[in-house]
Parts: structure tokens; sequence; C-alpha cells
């Protein structure tokens, strides 16, 4: 048995489909097809035996354009893989479809998806409805119908291969200012409010991000943190994580990395996406307005002016919340 699973947004969203990913590779081969922005963790998911990397013109943003040449790339590689069956997992805001129409032009016997619009002979298995459960759940469901469970002493939680030793040595509580949409960040001044509150409560605080937001990570740490900004691979931010007694962290990527190595997380999280489906898939305290007038808007910049979901949240509450964290883990 071949199985395809697709996922083909970022980083967090490939993680999210983990278990899904260990359902189908206890019934055999694994070829993951995800965009550039989640190969990183895609390369770290246990039950992987290859990745495949496309920039899918209808998830991808900046979204490339559609080139027949392209199209015809895709076919021919999928066809190439020889699946068995494909998984196409897909957020509750994106449809199945587009890609269910190359799969079958590749010849792919069995498609499988969640799919709200009617999808003709594009899935042959398929799940109508659109629970609110948590994003790694919703995943999983679809592994089930078809046919695949997770491998008998397999929670279900987010997992990672084993990630590598840090240089750093502990104890220590990370903060990643940073998020993949601007709408989803503290801002910049209350991070580095928070790593002087909580250097003060006696943390040594390691700030991380990117090779694109050394001075973000330069600002935020200050002289009370540890600026690692631009100085990690994924995987060795997964180590990094995996040491940390908290993680302090908006909605985006690492908090669901700090997740898949069992480190608890300070979840600020703003509401523009249902926290009840995107918040860590492990221990977090959840903070920010969960009702401000951005709910559910999937707004990528924050369309109240302050950006107050988020920014009403002081230091001293992220304080309380590491501690409380750091006594749930000790």
């Amino acid at each position: 048995m071949r199985t395809l699973v697709v996922r083909l947004d970022s980083d967090g969203d490939v993680l999210l489909a983990g278990p899904a990913v260990r359902a189908a590779a206890h019934a055999g081969e694994v070829v993951l097809l995800c965009g550039y922005s989640g190969a990183q963790a895609a390369e770290l998911l246990p039950g992987v035996q290859r990745v495949v990397r496309w920039d899918c013109p209808w998830i991808a943003n900046p979204a490339p354009e559609v080139r027949t040449p392209d199209i015809e790339g895709i076919v021919a590689l999928l066809k190439g893989i020889r699946a068995d069956v494909a998984l196409i997992l897909t957020s509750f805001h994106q449809s199945p479809l587009p890609l269910a129409l190359l799969l079958k032009l590749a010849g792919v016997p069995k498609v499988v998806a969640r799919s709200t619009d009617y999808p003709g002979s594009l899935l042959d298995v398929r799940l109508r409805d659109d629970p609110d459960v948590p994003e790694a759940e919703r995943a999983l469901e679809v592994a089930r119908a078809a046919e695949f469970e997770l491998p008998p002493g397999d929670d279900g939680r987010l997992a990672i291969t084993t990630p590598p030793e840090p240089a750093e040595i502990g104890p220590y509580v990370v903060l990643h200012p940073g998020a993949s949409v601007p709408a989803r960040a503290w801002s910049p001044d209350r991070c580095a409010q928070a790593v002087t509150a909580l250097a003060d409560a006696g943390y040594r605080v390691l700030v991380t991000g990117g090779p694109g937001e050394v001075e973000l990570t330069r600002h935020v740490a200050g002289t009370h943190g540890v600026d690692l900004g631009g100085r990690t691979t994924f995987a060795e931010l997964a180590g990094l994580l995996a040491r940390a007694d908290a993680v302090v962290v908006g909605n985006t990527g690492p908090a669901h990395l700090a997740a898949a190595v069992g480190t608890p997380v300070v979840s600020l999280f703003a509401p523009v996406v249902p926290a009840r489906r995107w918040a860590p898939h492990g221990p977090h305290v959840l903070l920010g307005d969960q009702n401000a007038p951005c709910r559910g808007s999937r707004a990528r910049e924050c369309p109240v002016a302050g950006h107050p979901c988020l920014n009403q949240v002081t230091p001293d509450r992220v304080v309380a919340a590491v501690a409380e964290l750091v006594g749930v883990r000790t």
C-alpha cells in the first residue's frame, strides 16, 4: 500500500497532519506532498518515506500563476508516484476538489477528502461534515475514512523525529515573537516588555526567529534576553523548544512545533481563526480576547486599530502563565 498524503500550506499545518500520516504509515509507505513553506516540517514527520514539494496556485500565499506546463508537470509527477490512495488534508476554508481532479487525471484509484461542495466523481470517499474540533483530529478523521488507524500505543498527539541536542543548556524559556500572518503576532514592544518581566521573575529567556526576523528578535531580546534570531534551522529550533520549560508564541508554526516536542505553550492567540481548531495540540495557556471584533475574520492584517485582542495582554499575565505551565511540567 502506497499512500499519498497531501497538505499544501505551511509548516504548522504540516505538523498538524502528523497523526494522519502515522495512521497511513501503519498500513504501508507514505509519500507526503507539501508546499515549499511546509517542507521543513515534512522532513521531521515520523512515517514519511518521501517528501514531494509543490507550490499550489490555489493554496500558496502569495499564489503563483496557473500555467499549463506546471499543471501538466504536477499531473506527471503524481502519476509517477503510483499511489494506491490519496488523502487530501485541507483547512475548513480550502477546497480539495481542484487537486482531486489532478489526482484523477494522474490515475490515482482512490481519493479521500472532506468537502462541503458536491464532488461528483472526483472523490471516492467524501466526508461531508466540518466538525468544530482541533485541526489534527480533523485530519485524522480523513485517514480513518480511508480505513487507516493509528498503530497500537499511538495516542494521536503531534510528534516529530528526535530533534538534535541544542547548544544552549537549561533551564530557559523561549519567546518567539514573529508570526507568518501579522494579525496573529503580539506587538514587538509587548514582546520586549515580556522578556524583561520574565527575566525579572528569574527566567532565562531565549528569543528565536527566522533569518528574516533578526531585527525583530534583536529588539525583543534587548539586554535581558538571548537573541537567537536567524541562528537555528527548523530542526535545531525543535531541539531548542524540546528542552525549554515553556514557549511563549503566537498562533504560528513554532507553537505547533513546541506541542510536537511536548513543551507547554503560552499561546498568544488572535481570534481571526478559531482557537478550538488551531490552538496548540498539547498543554497550553490561551491568552488573548477570543471575542474581539476580528473574531473569525481570517484577516492577515489586524482590522482593529491597536490590535487590542493581543495587545491588551500584559507581560505580567505572560509571566503568570509561564509559572503555571512550568509548575505543571515539573
